[in-house]
């Protein structure tokens, strides 16, 4: 799952961001309101995490101009303003919850998960491709009943294949969704962490998942 934090307080967002990572979400920053706002239309995230107090363009202005863009994700308010009137105009506005800081992020964790389990937006909380399940709230794989354990990023690169189970992802897709913006596109890590996910994944099942599209990228699909 993929999460967008918006937050200028560099001890706050380090914080929730190792959190989150160490949680198994793919993890994108901003650290004003501008370029969060910005991210928040290019992409479609299972949650947002919003300061509202932001240089640059306020979280009562995001919330406002992302629900009149027709942009659905869950947000979640964490801010020092929890004054029952800014929890008011933040909750009328569109925000989905609300978390006044300081907080623990186990809190924070439960918050997201309870948002993900109401099916707010069009996001699953099972993936199911042939004999492979992901439970996404629980962070569970399993194929053909046997339980599979993953790495944290492993974990998300599964994930990430079997969102778009039958598609095709280059290796620029992968890096962007699972690793964020910033790696470098030479890295051979895609296919170290393909090769991993293989031995765990389709090794002694009799039918290969995980296919590699010369030239192009990966897929995850049932082999015919």
């Amino acid at each position: 799952m993929r999460v967008l934090v918006v937050e200028d307080d560099p001890g706050v967002a380090t914080f929730v961001g190792k959190g989150l990572a160490e949680a198994s979400y793919t993890v994108d920053m901003a650290n004003n309101g501008v370029d969060g706002f910005r991210l928040a239309q290019s992409q479609q995230y299972d949650c947002i995490v919003l300061d509202l107090m932001l240089p640059g363009k306020d979280g009562f202005s995001i919330i406002r101009d992302l629900r009149e863009k027709g942009i659905s994700s869950p947000i979640i308010c964490l801010t020092a303003r929890d004054g029952v009137d800014d929890r008011v105009r933040g909750l009328n506005l569109g925000a989905d919850d609300y978390l006044p800081k300081p907080f623990s992020f186990s809190e924070l964790l439960a918050r997201i998960h309870a948002l993900l389990r109401r099916g707010h937006g069009t996001s699953p909380t099972t993936i199911v491709v042939s004999d492979l399940t992901i439970d996404l709230l629980a962070r569970t794989v399993h194929r053909a009943g046997k339980r599979i354990d993953l790495s944290v990023r492993e974990s998300a690169l599964i994930e990430y294949l079997a969102r778009n189970s039958d598609r095709v992802l280059s290796r620029t897709m992968i890096l962007e969704h699972v690793w964020g913006m910033n790696q470098d596109p030479l890295t051979n890590v895609i296919d170290v962490h393909i090769n991993r996910l293989r031995k765990k994944v389709d090794i002694g099942f009799e039918k290969c998942l995980i296919h590699t599209i010369r030239g192009v990228g990966y897929v995850l699909r049932e082999d015919s």
